[in-house]
């Protein structure tokens, strides 16, 4: 992401926020207003710990997830900081005699889990199960519920917080929460407090959506406002057990964050550790300003002005934290950001490319007309995750795929859009199907038969023999049509066919398509209307839309037109669209060596020197999708903008190239595969040059190559 682009208004509020947490434990204005110190510290500050909790989940919680990865990372690093914080306040804890108490073990269980060993440190157990809990429920059911069900977690806590008053006042409910006080001291905590926080900050991450900021502005003023007199309303009525849960906090630190969100720059990370030691320390901090302030006799200045109190525990407080965050940089151990320049080769796409694309295809289409992705093979090796993910957010709500595990690992993914299995699938496979709302192909007559036996209730389209003579029902038997949409356990969507030649504009393969088309619609007229009701037509991929645009469908199914190029180089279509391609396939020099005259390289010493000669290895080979016939004069690479040719044979993992003509050294990148305006190392002509098409090409990309978003 650009530097001016990034969220800095989040780390700029990060300091501000951990000074908030201080106030609420000092007291500042007690010594002026005790109205004025109650709307600091229990109103205002009270957005200090939520800030915290949704900007973990701004930049962890999210729908589209690989892995558990990113959760387990932040899981380890809380409890690290935890386990280190619980033994720098063990002697606080021996000196307030908190060893000493009855049942110690259940109670330092209880707090070890919820509470805290100490009363601020409440804060990291909350960020683990709030984190896990949000997590989960985000993945598994998606922002909607994920927020229904962490909103009432969150009003179940607050008549055990702000409003307990009431709850205190009605004997079953009193009775439920005086067990729930014997797990946890406070509803302030991960289960009914932080969740909630934790669902909104990644919400507003992935969502993308934003207010003004004048109307972020309006909403927080709006919303602090109508707080502020909820926590007065309550204080007079002296309701609260706590004072941490409002009603319209929710609201204020909604609308506080989108204001966050809008100023840009350059991120400040090291804010990020600097408040959390701030948050951690600061109590220390009290502890050392009494300390100086009974051994110097001023306690009337330092301690019992709470203002200049305050100020001097900031101060500390700010100081150590520094200190601690430089002595970290500079001894602890460096580890080495794994990204592309770690990588010996990979895929970089072009995120932009590809959202231009789907943009530049929707506008060829007629209005009531839906663009189908066709994500099948790794999304033509440009990476499934990262294709279907961004097609999603921008508004793509149909996917088609070859088998059923890749319709179910877009699920994984948090994919939600509608996924169509183009291929066949096992019928004993039906449960799955059905779990992970995918939609079968009907491949034929007696395919649809044997998976309605199943018992299992099914998505289905039909896909229809026109000429093609691979899958389908032939396009001369409605009647068999006609008995699909009666089997008990088929729901018709869809029907379709492929269009075999529609990539031509030769006119034997013009008048085919055109007895395709006439085949299919004719079937379709005889269905008629009874049968057709609320089911979607498609015969158009990427082909069948640059050279019939003029068909009306409810689907194109768009594959390597998506990705911005042409089955073969100089491919003409009808629609001559603007498509930029977003894969390039690059690897690195790892490797410098001299070659004398008549000297050979590789196997079977198919490359003889010619002259002396340099010669580079790239760790890329056929295992990783580089044909292996493009050894020799079919390949070549760029390395420093110059073309140099492949020399001797293509190996599993490695490649050799002739730099004899240029200035290349190790370490400098490799591009074998153009995304931008290299036509001679464009995807389709690398696949025309191997004999291929680009189809090909890029589906075949190793598995083992991880994908970079450029």
């Amino acid at each position: 992401m650009n530097n001016k682009n990034e969220f800095a208004g989040i780390d700029y509020f990060r300091l501000p926020a951990a000074l908030l947490v201080i106030a609420i434990h000092t007291s500042p204005l007690a010594v002026i207003s005790e109205t004025g110190d109650f709307i600091l510290t229990r109103v205002a500050a009270r957005t200090a710990v939520p800030f915290f909790f949704m900007t973990s989940g701004f930049f962890l919680i999210s729908r589209y997830t690989k892995d558990y990865t990113k959760l387990a990372a932040f899981i380890k690093k809380i409890l690290l900081i935890y386990g280190a914080a619980v033994l720098l306040y063990i002697p606080v804890n021996i000196y307030n005699g908190y060893f000493l108490q009855k049942n110690l073990l259940p109670n330092l269980i209880k707090d070890l889990v919820s509470d805290g060993t100490l009363y601020h440190l409440w804060y990291l157990p909350a960020s683990v199960t709030g984190a896990a809990f949000a997590w989960y429920l985000v993945k598994k059911c998606g922002y909607f519920t994920a927020f229904i069900v962490t909103v009432l977690l969150y009003l179940t806590g607050l008549f055990g917080d702000s409003y307990y008053g009431i709850a205190a006042r009605l004997p079953a409910i009193k009775g439920f929460y005086g067990l729930l006080f014997q797990v946890s001291d406070y509803t302030r905590n991960g289960i009914f407090f932080a969740p909630v926080f934790f669902v909104l900050g990644g919400f507003l991450a992935d969502s993308g959506y934003r207010h003004t900021l004048k109307k972020s502005m309006s909403g927080f003023a709006a919303s602090f406002m109508l707080m502020l007199m909820e926590a007065l309303t309550l204080h007079h009525f002296r309701m609260q057990r706590h004072d941490s849960m409002y009603l319209f906090l929710l609201p204020c630190m909604y609308f506080l964050f989108q204001v966050l969100l809008h100023f840009r720059g350059k991120r400040l990370k090291r804010l990020g550790m600097i408040s959390l030691v701030i948050y951690i320390i600061h109590p220390m901090m009290i502890i050392v300003v009494r300390m100086i302030a009974g051994l110097l006799h001023v306690k009337s200045l330092l301690v019992d002005n709470s203002l200049l109190h305050y100020v001097v525990v900031c101060l500390l407080s700010v100081w150590f934290s520094l200190v601690a965050n430089l002595l970290w940089e500079k001894y602890s151990p460096k580890k080495k950001k794994h990204n592309k320049n770690t990588e010996r080769t990979w895929i970089e796409i072009n995120l932009e490319n590809l959202e231009h694309n789907a943009e530049v295809l929707k506008a060829a289409m007629p209005a009531d007309c839906e663009l189908m992705a066709v994500v099948k093979a790794h999304a033509y090796g440009h990476g499934d995750f990262e294709t279907a993910v961004c097609l999603e957010k921008t508004g793509v709500r149909a996917f088609a795929v070859a088998t059923i595990n890749e319709g179910i690992r877009l699920r994984k993914y948090g994919i939600r859009g509608e996924i169509l299995v183009l291929g066949y699938t096992d019928v004993c496979r039906a449960g799955e199907l059905k779990k992970y709302g995918l939609i079968q192909t009907l491949v034929d007559f007696s395919y649809a038969s044997a998976l309605n036996e199943q018992g299992v209730t099914v998505w289905a389209h039909i896909k229809i023999d026109t000429g093609m003579h691979r899958l389908g029902m032939p396009w001369e038997k409605p009647s068999d049509v006609k008995l699909v949409f009666a089997m008990k356990n088929i729901r018709v969507l869809g029907i379709y066919t492929h269009l075999c030649c529609s990539d031509s504009r030769e006119p034997e393969d013009v008048s085919f398509t055109e007895i395709q088309l006439k085949r299919f619609f004719g079937l379709t007229d005889a269905l008629g209307k009874t049968f057709l009701k609320d089911v979607k037509l498609h015969v158009q991929s990427s082909y069948g839309i640059l050279n019939y645009p003029e068909i009306h469908c409810h689907y194109v199914r768009a594959g390597i037109a998506l990705y911005g190029v042409s089955s073969l180089p100089d491919h003409k279509t009808k629609l001559s669209l603007d498509l930029r391609p977003v894969l390039s396939l690059k690897s690195r020099v790892v490797l410098v060596r001299d070659v004398k005259k008549g000297e050979s390289v590789g196997y079977g010493r198919k490359f003889k020197a010619e002259r002396d000669s340099r010669i580079a290895i790239l760790p890329a080979g056929y295992a990783d999708g580089v044909p292996g016939s493009l050894s020799g004069p079919n390949g070549s690479v760029l390395i420093g903008g110059k073309q140099v040719p492949v020399i001797g044979r293509i190996c599993m993992d490695q490649l050799a190239v002739d730099i004899t003509d240029t200035e290349a050294e190790v370490g400098d990148e490799a591009v074998l595969v153009c995304a931008g305006n290299n036509n001679i190392l464009s995807a389709s002509s690398v696949a025309e040059n191997s004999g291929s098409i680009s189809n090909e090409l890029l589906s075949r990309l190793g598995e083992r190559l991880p994908v970079v978003v450029k």
